[in-house]
């Protein structure tokens, strides 16, 4: 199976050594990601493309290489194709003819060819002589040169000919790691996942800030969503999660911070706290999820004093998004149905929020907050390797984790449902019950307490998430099932 990877339009057009290094990194990054897959996968760096290929024949596993290269930042699009010899258009017809004339039945197309040597024919006498030649022969119900239901892509370069099987929309952006890294302050809600997702599109490696407000279940939720969305976009690159516990410094505003004053207060303190957790990491700038006006602590009036806070460069990808818009891309990247059913804490509601916050009031309320309280929080930050997030919380938690299923148990499938339908879990006789993470916490107390059951999904992440939080909450009869 071989691949032809178009880089994004706008690496094209850097200088020459620039354009090397990202494409190089862009390389790398889908190496490390598809040798766990293809030990043997070859990249093949090029001027204008990359072309990856792999003996491997398993549909699953060619799957996996596609959505690697769907997820891989600094692809315009790539190409599904077959590779011959190049003999003569009528060759180059019969070798089309082979790939495309049963799913041409019924339908209009047109050819487009792109071509690059020395030949005797133009790309567009190319065109019309396959294309005829597939109306003529086929059982296409036409050609149709401006809207048609397929369209043939074929590529001859010198002496090699290249038909597509298909082509696959890239996500664009700068490969990741060609950029210097950043630190975003995730809630795990629709405007932060969507923030940290669009800095990692731009190649900055995003590490991710949470700051616990009191609640052990939100913490777990964004855990998991800060681990998806590395684990799909940027798990060519090590990052960290860092849990900053916060509870005190809420106690502290709530006690001695005047009420309209408090949300802007508590976005200084996190802003602080955020800048020395960066400093920490080597990040150059901070990430949140902010839109202008979007709630009352984000008119420019006050972004403008919390931005005062630190010195720290605040980068904010959202400014200008409508929440649809926000939304809407959060349906594209994955992250909707975790940010939907996410547990959310509010440590501060003022009643009556300030929309245009004064600086010098801002800092009078602050001299009204112990200073030792912030510098704690921050030395009690744990930092955690994003792909031992689940292994962290097994470790605190006592759970049994099984290579084979128990016979008399059921099995919890805690995958998407389109995940779980497009490679179903197979287990023998024992019965698997399908409920998403995002439903599990609230279903699970009703389930038959009798019974012990085995949570599963893909890469055991989630799973033995899920399962040690079942656990602390009392729940004996839970187990990870990871086969082996």
């Amino acid at each position: 199976m071989k691949f032809i990877v178009k880089f994004f339009p706008e690496i094209t057009i850097k200088s020459r050594p620039v354009r090397k290094q990202f494409t190089k990194q862009l390389r790398d990054n889908l190496r490390a990601q598809m040798k766990p897959i293809d030990p043997d996968i070859h990249i093949q760096r090029e001027w204008d493309k990359l072309v990856v290929e792999t003996a491997l024949e398993d549909g699953e596993q060619q799957r996996r290489l596609i959505e690697i290269l769907s997820s891989t930042a600094g692809i315009a699009y790539f190409l599904d194709v077959q590779e011959f010899p190049f003999i003569d258009l009528a060759d180059a017809y019969q070798k089309t003819a082979s790939l495309w004339t049963e799913r041409l039945r019924g339908k209009t197309f047109v050819v487009r060819c792109k071509r690059s040597g020395d030949h005797s024919f133009t790309s567009t006498e190319a065109e019309r002589y396959i294309g005829g030649e597939l109306l003529q022969n086929g059982y296409a119900h036409g050609v149709d040169l401006h809207n048609p239901d397929e369209t043939v892509r074929v590529e001859i370069r010198d002496n090699r000919l290249y038909v597509v099987n298909e082509q696959y929309p890239g996500i664009g952006g700068f490969p990741l790691g060609t950029q210097e890294s950043v630190l975003s302050l995730i809630s795990g809600g629709f405007d932060s996942t969507v923030a940290s997702f669009l800095t990692m599109r731009r190649g900055m490696r995003t590490h991710f800030c949470f700051f616990n407000l009191g609640g052990r279940q939100h913490e777990l939720g964004v855990k998991e969503v800060a681990h998806y969305i590395w684990a799909r976009y940027g798990s060519a690159s090590r990052i960290k999660f860092v849990a900053v516990p916060f509870e005190d410094v809420v106690a502290e505003i709530l006690k001695n911070v005047d009420d309209s004053q408090m949300g802007v207060v508590l976005k200084r303190m996190m802003l602080r706290a955020a800048a020395q957790v960066a400093e920490q990491l080597e990040a150059k700038a901070l990430v949140t999820g902010e839109s202008v006006a979007q709630v009352s602590s984000q008119t420019l009036t006050n972004l403008t004093v919390i931005d005062r806070a630190s010195d720290m460069l605040v980068l904010r990808p959202l400014i200008t998004m409508s929440k649809g818009e926000i939304i809407n891309m959060a349906i594209d990247i994955g992250t909707e149905q975790f940010a939907k059913h996410m547990p959310e804490y509010c440590g501060v509601i003022s009643v009556k929020p300030t929309t245009r916050a004064k600086l010098l009031k801002i800092e009078h309320e602050e001299t009204k907050f112990d200073s030792t309280v912030l510098a704690n929080a921050v030395a009690n930050a744990r930092y955690i390797n994003i792909d031992e997030i689940a292994n962290e919380d097994i470790q605190q938690t006592s759970v049994e984790v099984l290579a084979a299923p128990i016979t008399d148990a059921i099995i919890i499938d805690v995958r998407h449902p389109s995940e779980a339908q497009r490679a179903p879990l197979r287990a023998g006789k024992v019965r698997i019950d399908n409920i998403p993470f995002y439903e599990l916490q609230s279903k699970f107390q009703q389930l038959d307490q009798q019974k012990t059951y085995l949570l599963y999904c893909d890469k055991g992440v989630m799973s033995k998430l899920h399962a040690a939080h079942l656990v602390e909450q009392g729940f004996a009869n839970i187990k990870v099932y990871r086969p082996s």
